[in-house]
């Protein structure tokens, strides 16, 4: 007897109603349909489940607009209405996942690295990778922007640590920060 293999994309969906509020029949059809490779199931699946721990203290209501992956990193987008604690909460969840991204192949899941290939940046890891390496200076592979500010025409960036090991940002050395 032959299986029938499911789309993961049609698992996350189904698992998690209450995010992407799919039509009854046709999963595929919703806007927020993953246009990602199944390397970063795991983070999303991630991701889904600590958006749903964030509604379930704080309530409200929320929906996916848009997954997909874009200069080698994941896009995520949404709309609601959510407490304040709940929104700090989901946008810490997505920077989460947004840095895992950063540092997962999207064909497989493995560690990787951002590559530029045919005009586009990818993240991979170096059995599915193709094209150049992305130049990185040393000391910055993990830093993840999580603000942008505009003070008195000046732009104030603040970054963090990502560890991939543990999928928790970490400080930032004050050394590494330096210029």
């Amino acid at each position: 007897m032959a299986s029938i293999v499911r789309d993961w994309r049609i698992e996350l969906i189904e698992a998690h109603p209450n995010l992407f509020h799919p039509p009854v029949g046709a999963p595929e059809a919703i806007q927020g349909y993953p246009t990602c490779g199944h390397g970063w199931r795991d983070l999303l699946e991630r991701l889904s489940t600590r958006i749903e721990a964030a509604m379930a203290e704080g309530g409200g209501w929320l929906r996916i607009l848009e997954i997909q992956e874009k200069y080698g990193t994941l896009r995520f987008s949404w709309r609601g209405e959510v407490s304040d604690e709940s929104r700090t909460k989901i946008e810490e969840a997505i920077a989460l996942a947004e840095a895992r991204s950063a540092c997962t192949c999207a064909e497989c899941g493995e560690a990787g690295r951002l590559y530029r290939h045919g005009g586009m940046w990818v993240t991979r890891c170096p059995a599915h990778a193709k094209g150049e390496p992305v130049r990185i200076e040393a000391g910055l592979e993990s830093f993840h922007v999580i603000r942008v500010v505009e003070l008195h025409d000046m732009r104030v960036f603040f970054c963090r640590g990502y560890d991939r090991a543990t999928d928790a940002f970490v400080a930032v050395p004050p050394e590494a920060r330096e210029e």
